[in-house]
């Protein structure tokens, strides 16, 4: 048998385009024929358990050989094998007039309709690397013809009779020049490890090294001795194929620790099994995340049928899941061409939603059978789960009954709990339920002691995501958010409570000229306010706004970008009350007024750790002559 003939394509030349643009990344043609080669040896497993097939299944197991003295690689699989008809149906026959058509045609195809696993565009990114490859190949079927198919990476191909004698495909891959990395162990055995590291068929990963020995053959050519390395690659049933209750916890963490071996335990993990309306499963871990939440991202993988797909998981996972670590497996994950981009289809968005369901389940699950337990891991946890009520609204509504606040005492509510905590002395005139937050408690002190002594709670919100939050928790829990230094006291939660001032009007007016002469900045805005006597006598504040908008810009992704590094246009109030203020009245000289005056102001700005540089040596030096006079 032998036959000549052309690919049957529509294009001048098919393998530019294979190589510029279905695959970018030119090692992906090693995933491509292995896990075809995996899909061939399944497919007879399957046909000998539906009895299509009675002979001797025997071993299954994938072997790909690097022979560096003939620059080949060669990947063998004993599978289905083909017929010289199904090599011109499945290799010859892509009609197609562009890649971007191929696309479009196939990306509604069921897995049987799809070209790739059935030895069709997955096989031609071989010329990827190749100058020439063939295909040794006897089907499985009673009665078949061995073949062999050899192209050049033309379109011009031929099919001849082989001397195979065992069932299965061999190709081989006569490596081009500048591609002779792919010679190489390592880059082999890092491509085979990335890609095929849990393939449900043994694969082995060899090396023939032709070497010359001593002495010559009868024709006075060097003879050549055959050096054979070889060792299998994956593991064929990785724990995420097997039943969580066949598992243990070492084998959860074991399995964690093969996937990221540099990183902590985990806090806890999420078995995922499902088949139906379709098929998924997978691990998802919990870690401990750090600040930079960039860093914690794409470190999901994700698999088709334990191929190695991507780590880029933004169309399958919600963007707060992208946190998580772990693997993620299912055949119903439509993939392009290349197997790298995946499509968002109906599919998609419901595997999105499972797993949104399964994660807030879980922590439900945590919250209900040990809070305590559930309390411990908070500080872990907590910006996952806020991010997540940020950013999905169907987490939100599971999340919304166990997501934690802290405050200063380092008590945790729920929302529920919290909002009947600070019923009673939290509720302004307006009725509203006024919650006050420090996201600096050292920074803060001064304001938080001075709230406490109102007999008020302070919750510590300082967390990366917390700018944003507290705008979602003012939406959704019906509650006003304040921080503790956004206004004097008795203004954060105004009570319609009148405080009496001890000074005239003539005096606050006196009082006020003298603090705005001492003020430097003078787009501050000066203030007399009525305060308790055991207040500060100067409090600056930012309004809430602002200092909100300042915060969400410091986090990133909101607010305009209006605040730069201070001084800012600050608001100063004046305590009436406070005794510094009546000795700035009975000062004799106006330079005495001053010093006093720009003394407390100081002392306000050195509270919110605003007083650096010359302003905070002049204010040394004005405070040790003040204490010596």
């Amino acid at each position: 048998m032998q036959e000549k003939g052309n690919i049957s394509i529509h294009t001048e030349n098919i393998f530019p385009i294979i190589k510029k643009f279905l695959y970018s990344d030119h090692e992906i043609f090693l995933r491509e024929l292995v896990s075809n080669a995996v899909d061939a040896s399944q497919k007879l497993k399957r046909l000998a358990a539906l009895g299509e097939y009675t002979q001797e299944v025997g071993s299954l197991m994938v072997e790909v050989v690097i022979n560096k003295k003939k620059k080949t690689i060669s990947i063998t699989d004993h599978g289905i094998g083909m017929t010289a008809e199904e090599i011109k149906k499945y290799i010859n026959q892509i009609a197609f007039s562009g890649a971007a058509e191929f696309v479009e045609k196939y990306k509604d195809k069921g897995e049987d309709q799809q070209i790739i696993g059935h030895f069709g565009l997955g096989f031609y990114s071989a010329f990827m690397v190749s100058k020439k490859v063939e295909i040794d190949t006897l089907s499985f079927k009673e009665g078949s013809e061995p073949a062999k198919w050899i192209c050049d990476g033309e379109t011009e191909f031929e099919i001849k009779s082989s001397k195979k004698k065992t069932r299965g495909t061999t190709i081989t891959l006569h490596i081009a020049e500048d591609s002779e990395e792919f010679l190489e162990d390592a880059r082999v055995q890092s491509v085979l490890d990335k890609y095929g590291k849990f393939l449900p068929i043994p694969i082995k990963f060899g090396t023939k090294e032709e070497s010359v020995s001593d002495g010559k053959d009868k024709d006075d050519k060097p003879k050549y001795k055959t050096i054979k390395k070889d060792n299998i690659i994956n593991d064929t049933e990785p724990i995420w194929t097997k039943s969580p209750k066949d598992l243990k916890d070492e084998d959860y963490l074991k399995f964690y620790k093969e996937l990221y071996p540099f990183s902590e335990d985990p806090l806890f993990w999420i078995h995922l099994n499902v088949d139906y309306p379709f098929n998924l499963t997978g691990i998802l871990y919990f870690p401990k995340l750090k600040k930079d939440l960039e860093m914690q991202r794409n470190k999901i993988q994700l698999y088709s049928r334990q191929v190695f797909i991507t780590d880029e998981v933004k169309n399958v996972v919600p963007e707060f899941l992208q946190l998580l670590h772990g693997v993620i497996d299912s055949p119903d994950i439509p993939l392009n061409v290349s197997r790298s981009y995946l499509q968002a289809d109906g599919n998609v968005k419901k595997i999105n939603g499972y797993i949104t369901k399964k994660v807030a389940d879980k922590l439900a699950e945590l919250f209900r059978d040990d809070r305590t337990g559930f309390e411990q891991k908070w500080n872990d946890i907590g910006v996952f789960v806020k991010y997540g009520m940020i950013s999905e609204e169907k987490f939100n509504e599971k999340a919304k009954d166990f997501v934690l606040f802290k405050n200063t005492e380092s008590k945790l509510f729920t929302i529920e709990e919290y909002k009947k905590h600070i019923e009673a002395n939290q509720t302004n005139k307006e009725k509203q339920k006024v919650v006050l937050y420090t996201s600096n408690e050292d920074q803060q002190h001064s304001y938080i002691d001075a709230a406490q002594k109102r007999r008020f709670d302070v919750l510590v919100l300082n967390e990366i995501l917390d700018s944003h939050f507290i705008n979602h928790c003012e939406q959704k829990f019906e509650v006003t958010f304040k921080r503790v230094d956004a206004d004097v006291v008795d203004k954060l939660i105004d009570k319609g409570e009148a405080t009496t001032s001890v000074l005239s009007e003539k005096e606050e007016v006196a009082v006020k000229e003298v603090f705005e002469k001492a003020i430097d900045n003078k787009n501050n805005s000066v203030s007399i306010e009525t305060m308790a006597t055991d207040d500060l006598p100067v409090t600056i504040t930012l309004p809430e706004f602002m200092r909100r908008m300042k915060d969400m810009q410091a986090a990133g992704g909101g607010g305009p970008m209006m605040f730069g590094d201070f001084p800012l246009n600050l608001s100063v109030a004046i305590n009436a009350n406070h005794p510094i203020v009546q000795k700035i009245l009975s000062a004799k000289k106006d330079e005495k007024k001053v010093d006093l005056a720009k003394q407390a102001y100081d002392l306000a700005l050195l509270s919110q750790g605003l007083l650096t540089g010359k302003a905070l040596t002049d204010f040394i030096k004005r405070s040790v002559d003040l204490a010596t006079k």
